[in-house]
């Protein structure tokens, strides 16, 4: 069976920053869409869209052909789906979860063995693109799991993203995910660390971060992230507490098959600074107020 719009029933548990437009999207591509929220007005904004609100995870994932988890991290993918009325208890025998939250590559492949045990299907297929590639629908999803199961789910997925690869067996796609918020990291650590220079040498900052992202130095980062910083605004697209969560993954990952990540594990503690420093709940592109504390600026906040 192929997850066409139209005959498929999708469960959606996690409606955040990233989950409530993903779940609009299936929903605008014609899907019959249930969500599932802590809190009952993210609920309620999916109704408003055409989709249909669930009172629990068990209501969300019962005669659903699929079900979406879209949460924070490893324990509360552990609970929505392992845990006592949790997915795999009301999910039919013979559906499919997708976990497109980005979690530690092991926690994936103990789902995914729990579900087997069940006659249930799963994907682990973390995402890259931000609040604004969510709802844009143009994410990049990285995939791990069996090729009959992504080929089934792919319809869906290109309801969400443009560039959609299977990159493995179990836990593949969060080792890519792990890999490229290494990635990010690091990049939006360069791009504070210049923006920061520049201001402080009193060029024209706007004009300079232009021809710089039109050079080997542009980047999606900087083009995502160039007018918030020089707006300082930092309402999250995708939170410096999430980034300090993943970079313990990647950290952690790296260690495990010995691979030196130098720059990575520096990122790490600047991450786990400015969360100590009380901005974990503003966007990740707020690494740009570590670097002026370090350079001697006071910020407000």
């Amino acid at each position: 069976m192929t997850f066409t719009p139209g005959n498929t029933k999708i469960g959606f548990i996690g409606l955040g920053i990233m989950g409530a437009p993903m779940a609009r999207n299936l929903v605008k591509a014609g899907y019959d869409v249930t969500g599932f929220n802590l809190e009952q007005s993210k609920i309620d904004e999916l109704v408003k869209e055409g989709g249909k609100g669930a009172a629990s995870i068990a209501e969300a994932a019962a005669g659903a052909d699929v079900v979406i988890t879209m949460v924070p991290a490893s324990p509360q993918v552990e609970q929505v789906v392992l845990a006592e009325g949790g997915v795999l208890e009301n999910i039919p025998s013979g559906s499919t979860v997708i976990d497109m939250s980005s979690i530690t590559p092991q926690t994936s492949v103990d789902v995914a063995e729990a579900a087997k045990a069940r006659g249930v299907k799963v994907l682990d297929a973390p995402v890259s693109g931000g609040e604004a590639g969510a709802i844009e629908a143009v994410l990049s999803i990285m995939v791990g799991g069996e090729q009959e199961t992504f080929d089934a789910a792919k319809p869906i997925f290109e309801a969400l993203g443009k560039t959609i690869v299977l990159c493995g067996p179990h836990g593949s796609g969060q080792t890519v995910k792990a890999a490229n918020q290494l990635i990010v990291a690091v990049n939006i650590e360069a791009v504070a660390e210049a923006v920061v220079f520049l201001q402080k040498s009193g060029v024209d900052l706007e004009a300079a971060l232009d021809v710089l992202n039109g050079g080997l130095a542009g980047s999606t980062v900087l083009s995502r992230k160039k007018d918030s910083i020089l707006a300082g605004n930092f309402q999250p697209g995708f939170k410096i507490d999430l980034h300090h969560k993943d970079m313990g993954i990647v950290t952690d990952a790296a260690r495990n098959v010995g691979a030196a990540v130098p720059a990575g594990a520096l990122v790490a503690q600047l991450v786990a600074a400015l969360r100590q420093q009380g901005d974990g709940g503003l966007d990740h592109s707020a690494l740009v107020r570590g670097v002026r504390r370090l350079s001697g600026e006071s910020l407000e906040g």
